[in-house]
């Protein structure tokens, strides 16, 4: 029997293996020894939402209305939050949270916690990601404030190394795609950042594993641990309700 209200939603679909594989991060990241210990989740792959880089950037379709779609069918399931494992959709979050009255976790909250986890509290980090998500500054509205400096990769390297990998993974071409991520990663080493954060959920599935001379901030990872915090205070929060 589905306790009510704690069931995690996940609007994945953006990329498809992205949504699958948070699913995985979070089961992995919960030392269940049966079934039952784990976390009831409801995954919706919706993969018809509309380029969201386009649409930030040069005008594409709407993806707004396809992601509300997606958020209303998983409160219909019974999710008592949301989770959505693609970074560039969350220049759209405000919109989606004024929506919904369950929370939707914020993918870069999820990072800023795991790069405290990982010892970097401050100072120059590097950000990789999906052009839109890069200039429209999501990470850096959120971590300039608790004291990150943001690097972000060359308008060169972006058009040789980040959008080739990201595109190679939405080709299930992993093998493909390592070598230019993990050059770019090197690159913002190089340049001063003491961490990079993998700002598209693409980006960590090939460079998992991968020896970086910095530590790499999985947000696939982050997110799907913060989904798991969420659950495990669930009871709490419901109680108090």
């Amino acid at each position: 029997m589905s306790e009510a209200g704690r069931i995690i939603g996940v609007l994945g679909g953006m990329g498809p293996l992205a949504g699958a594989d948070f699913v995985a991060r979070l089961t992995l990241a919960h030392d269940g020894t049966q079934d039952q210990d784990h976390p009831e989740v409801v995954l919706f792959s919706a993969t018809q939402v509309p380029n969201r880089t386009k649409a930030a950037l040069e005008g594409g379709a709407d993806p707004l209305p396809a992601m509300l779609a997606g958020i209303r069918l998983l409160e219909q399931a019974g999710a008592g939050c949301i989770a959505i494992p693609c970074n560039t959709a969350h220049l759209w979050y405000d919109a989606m949270q004024a929506a919904t009255r369950l929370p939707i976790l914020h993918i870069v909250n999820a990072a800023a916690a795991a790069l405290r986890a990982a010892g970097v509290a401050g100072g120059t980090i590097g950000v990789m990601g999906t052009p839109g998500t890069l200039a429209l500054r999501l990470y850096e509205q959120r971590l300039e404030p608790l004291g990150y400096r943001c690097l972000t990769p060359s308008e060169a390297e972006m058009a040789e190394l980040v959008i080739p990998g990201i595109a190679a993974v939405k080709a299930n071409a992993l093998d493909r795609a390592r070598a230019p991520l993990l050059k770019a990663v090197e690159s913002l080493a190089a340049r001063g950042a003491r961490a990079v954060v993998l700002g598209c959920t693409e980006i960590p599935l090939p460079l998992r594993g991968a020896g970086a001379s910095v530590p790499m901030i999985d947000t696939i990872d982050a997110q799907a641990r913060a989904a798991l915090q969420w659950w495990l205070e669930a009871p709490a929060l419901l109680a108090a309700q």
